[in-house]
């Protein structure tokens, strides 16, 4: 039992980020199939629920990537019913101080360092032959997300909460928070400076900053600029964006008859 995931970003890589809304196993065990380092079941805005969740990780459990989970907030009961269903990181939204930080990581964490609760029924086998407990703090990611101006002023609090991993930013309530359109793969200068001041807090302690984007080109324009978990879209909308292209092309070459 290891985070590959962990392994990965602790070696300096760039991690590319699947997101799963659909809540279908077979919509999953494509996704994963497809290259992506690790892959989020969204619980928060997808239409995702915890039987979905479930259904989804056993679909992806033959390929080699990491499952992880947004959670629908920061409490206890689903942080730790999602790892206990196999999740090997939970992102959190809304993280605005460090004291909902040290709640989050005490939410993912067994006694001493948290107070997660035992009985990890699919991340280990229940009971005392499992080796899980006794790694599980060490390869869970805690991953609270940015995504407020208030959370931006207490940045170096949140980062220092022994037990978090990094942090992930979520480009469009970020932009809602400062007046502005919410929306992914920005480029208002504003925006780009506040990434900067992000990724130099976590590089100075030695943890990973991730972002949501929309498209590929601008995940890989973050990776550049230091970005370390770069998620594309999700499994919806990159559905939708092949099949409007299939349409459009073929409807633009297949001529008069193919024209609306």
């Amino acid at each position: 039992m290891s985070n590959m995931l962990k392994k990965r970003l602790q070696a300096g890589k760039a991690c590319v980020n699947g997101w799963l809304a659909i809540p279908d196993g077979f919509a999953a065990e494509t996704m994963a199939q497809c290259g992506w380092d690790s892959v989020t079941v969204d619980m928060q805005h997808g239409v995702q629920d915890y039987l979905s969740m479930v259904r989804c990780f056993q679909a992806m459990d033959k390929h080699p990537i990491t499952p992880l989970v947004r959670v629908p907030w920061n409490e206890p009961g689903i942080v730790g019913k999602v790892l206990d269903g196999g999740a090997w990181g939970v992102i959190c939204p809304m993280v605005n101080t460090a004291a909902e930080a040290k709640a989050l990581v005490s939410y993912c964490l067994y006694p001493p360092k948290g107070k997660r609760s035992n009985g990890p029924i699919r991340a280990g086998a229940y009971g005392e032959a499992t080796p899980y407990q006794a790694m599980a703090n060490d390869e869970v990611l805690v991953i609270p997300m940015i995504e407020t101006q208030e959370a931006i002023d207490n940045i170096d609090a949140i980062l220092d909460v022994p037990g978090i991993s990094g942090i992930y930013i979520g480009p469009s309530d970020l932009g809602l928070s400062l007046g502005l359109k919410p929306m992914l793969d920005r480029e208002e200068p504003q925006i780009l400076s506040i990434y900067d001041k992000l990724l130099a807090a976590t590089k100075k302690r030695g943890q990973f900053a991730g972002l949501h984007n929309g498209t590929g080109s601008y995940a890989a324009k973050m990776v550049h600029k230091g970005f370390q978990l770069v998620t594309i879209a999700n499994d919806a909308g990159l559905m939708a964006k092949a099949a409007r292209e299939a349409v459009d092309l073929t409807r633009k070459e297949g001529g008069p008859t193919a024209a609306k």
